[in-house]
């Protein structure tokens, strides 16, 4: 079975998928975000549907665990 590495991650070719879409990628067609990788339609599409890369992607928005950090006291270090 043929191997690739992509951010330091290692794959069969073909398991190197898409996470939304399941689509095949490539070297070249891929983007990495939270070691989970789109490819490059659906990165951006995900990233516009809510303006960040948090929410886009199904993560908690960074600036929600700052609010967050600030009423508890902690200064978030």
């Amino acid at each position: 079975m043929e191997k690739m590495t992509a951010d330091k991650f290692i794959f069969h070719k073909s398991c190197f998928c898409c996470k939304h879409c399941k689509q095949k990628l490539s070297l070249r067609n891929y983007a990495p975000l939270y070691g989970e990788f789109y490819c490059v339609f659906h990165y951006q599409q995900l990233f516009r549907k809510k303006g960040n890369y948090d929410e886009g992607f199904g993560h908690q928005q960074h600036k929600s665990r700052w609010l967050r950090s600030k009423s508890n006291g902690t200064d978030g270090v």
